[in-house]
């Protein structure tokens, strides 16, 4: 996993394509969002017992599961409109989908659903001149595994055991006849025009960017000091968390976390609210009209209310 993860980086950066895609397949992992905290998505016990890897990506979004009965997917493409980049993917794939007489659509959000359940969570991030789209796509999948490797929020209305989690996902194989292998390589020449391979160069040059991926700072995170935890989830949004550290009510540190999807730089927001108090006025005025700039579809007064309450 931590390859691949590198991969797409490595591509978005150097590689100089308009659009790149690719599939791959990994051993059981779970894979968290940048702006989540591992012991809040992660059964870490249960990950190390059933030799469950643990890796955390650049694109924000939830923890997922993934195994080698499902497809984790890639899009690069050259362009710096995260919303556009990730609608032309998830379009893409779902079109591909149908063509396969598979009945995908696409849901507001992040997802590709089959009859209202979903099938396909996706996430992005972006470099300068440079967006990434990827995501899972199940056609089967060890469900114990899925259920017993993440902690959901408990804000999450996901059931407890296996049979209500199989309730609330699809997946392909009960959708078509087609073999994993089958629907992987259709949506490959379906999608792609032309192939290009990695030279050994590019591999270790990939591996070196891999070394951050696998690295405990990484993977773990730093958990700064707080005084206070803000917590909402928003419609559209996601789950924010506000961890601020407080003296005098003054913001002398702060930190979102969340399953929330990034469109600009958080940390320079996070920057600017330092050394301000923490009252709605105050709040107001320091903030940026625009924040769905920085975090998609998030509002001002949503922000400022959670902070603020």
């Amino acid at each position: 996993m931590s390859f691949y993860l590198a991969m797409e980086e490595y591509i978005a950066r150097n590689i100089d394509v308009q659009d790149a895609f690719f599939i791959w397949q990994v051993e059981p992992s779970v894979v968290f969002g940048r702006n989540q905290l591992i012991e809040n998505e992660v059964n870490i016990d249960y990950c190390k017992k059933h030799n469950v890897q643990m890796y955390r990506r650049k694109s924000g979004g939830g923890c997922v599961y993934a195994d080698m009965s499902n497809m984790m997917l890639a899009y690069v493409t050259s362009s710096d409109q995260v919303c556009l980049t990730h609608h032309k993917y998830v379009s893409m794939v779902v079109q591909s989908l149908r063509k396969l007489g598979i009945p995908a659509e696409a849901n507001g959000r992040n997802d590709i659903l089959l009859n209202g359940r979903k099938v396909s969570g996706n996430a992005f991030y972006h470099i300068p001149g440079r967006s990434i789209v990827h995501g899972t796509m199940l056609w089967d999948t060890n469900m114990e595994n899925m259920v017993g490797s993440i902690t959901p929020d408990d804000e999450k209305l996901i059931s407890k055991g296996v049979k209500s989690v199989r309730q609330r996902v699809a997946l392909l194989k009960d959708h078509t006849d087609k073999s994993l292998e089958e629907i992987r390589d259709f949506i490959v020449k379906d999608i792609c025009t032309d192939s290009l391979a990695l030279t050994e160069e590019d591999v270790e040059k990939i591996q070196e960017i891999e070394k951050e991926y696998l690295s405990n700072e990484f993977i773990y995170g730093n958990n700064p000091r707080y005084s206070i935890i803000k917590k909402r989830r928003i419609e559209g949004v996601g789950l924010i968390e506000a961890r601020i550290e407080l003296k005098n009510n003054m913001i002398k540190d702060i930190d979102f976390k969340g399953d929330y999807f990034l469109t600009g730089d958080i940390g320079a927001m996070c920057n600017s609210l330092k050394n301000t108090e923490l009252t709605r006025e105050s709040l107001t005025n320091i903030l940026p009209d625009n924040i769905s700039d920085v975090v998609m579809n998030l509002k001002k007064e949503d922000l400022v209310s959670l902070m603020a309450e």
